[in-house]
């Protein structure tokens, strides 16, 4: 495909057969409402034929018929946000409308509207002006207070994330268990750089299911279901097992590197959710996160930002075992 540069944005085209790969993002700035927020609810809801392969992320795409023109199908990715759409079958969309230019305002209009907004930046200095774009969900404001980052139109999934369901239920039990008895528990199966063979290398194991307190462990799992379930759906719950045992496992060998010589056992699942964490941002560049920005309990804002973005400024991902 051929990236084609407008004064709206980028979009990949095809010379051959003249089809085109736009993301949703740019559609919303070219086309009506009415033409494009039809399309990408039935996409989002699964409602419509399994298509072909995504240009981009080579998964399959949603076949959606066009609102007013049911006889014209387009694919739909739910992951990349691109919509594909064949040779002219674009132009059926319906433009939107360039707006009018407004009229010169009398100068005593200009002053009172620029009295108006100074007030109105006071008064959200003041914690007065909230954001209404909230999630719906009631638990996503709460881990929002909270500080964690929350998703944002996330794609339907296609299934239920058992994996993840039934490796958090197992990280929860474990831990859960040991704390009764932490101390003694944690040094018999935390992984200790000095002796990191010990029980045959079982270690490796056992320390990922172990946490050193409730902060610790709802953390680790709020980032494990928070995210894990998108990262489950694409890779399927074998690969996705198989990405959490690796990155875990390469988190403990540089734990170990870092020095050989420690007696201090070191527990937690951070390195196989710091996995988990770095695919999602990766592999959905587009999708976008929420946080809430307050000062005290009195201001709120949401902020929006891409996946990518929020995890590598804010540094969000619990990326440390306890030791």
């Amino acid at each position: 495909l051929k990236e084609v540069r407008t004064s709206g944005g980028v979009f990949y085209g095809c010379d051959v057969c003249g089809g085109r790969a736009v993301t949703i993002e740019l559609l919303r700035k070219c086309f009506t409402p009415e033409s494009i927020n039809p399309l990408w609810l039935h996409a989002m809801r699964g409602e419509g034929r399994v298509g072909l392969p995504c240009p981009s992320c080579r998964q399959p795409m949603i076949g959606v018929a066009l609102p007013d023109r049911a006889e014209i199908n387009v694919d739909v990715c739910q992951h990349c946000h691109f919509i594909w759409f064949d040779a002219h079958e674009v132009e059926t969309l319906v433009p939107r409308q360039p707006e009018p230019a407004p009229a010169e305002l009398p100068q005593k209009a200009r002053e009172m509207l620029a009295i108006a907004e100074v007030e109105r930046l006071s008064k959200q200095a003041e914690g007065l002006d909230l954001d209404s774009a909230a999630p719906e969900e009631s638990w996503k404001q709460i881990a929002a207070f909270l500080g964690m980052p929350v998703e944002f139109d996330a794609p339907e999934e296609q299934r239920r994330p058992w994996a993840t369901w039934l490796l958090s239920a197992a990280i929860i039990c474990a831990s859960l268990f040991a704390f009764s008895n932490l101390r003694e528990i944690v040094q018999s199966f935390g992984l200790i750089p000095a002796e990191a063979t010990r029980l045959n290398g079982l270690t490796f194991v056992t320390s990922f299911f172990l946490h050193a307190g409730i902060i610790h462990l709802a953390g680790n799992m709020y980032f494990l279901l928070a995210f894990g379930h998108a990262v489950e759906n694409f890779l399927r719950p074998l690969r996705y097992l198989a990405l959490i045992a690796l990155a875990a496992f390469i988190g403990d060998l540089a734990h170990i590197a870092l020095d050989p010589r420690s007696q201090i056992p070191c527990i937690g699942a951070s390195g196989g959710i710091a996995g988990v964490i770095t695919f999602y941002a990766l592999n959905f560049p587009r999708m976008r996160l929420a946080f809430l920005m307050r000062l005290g309990f009195v201001w709120f804002r949401w902020i929006r930002l891409p996946a990518w973005f929020v995890f590598v400024l804010l540094d969000f991902v619990p990326n440390h075992r306890y030791s």
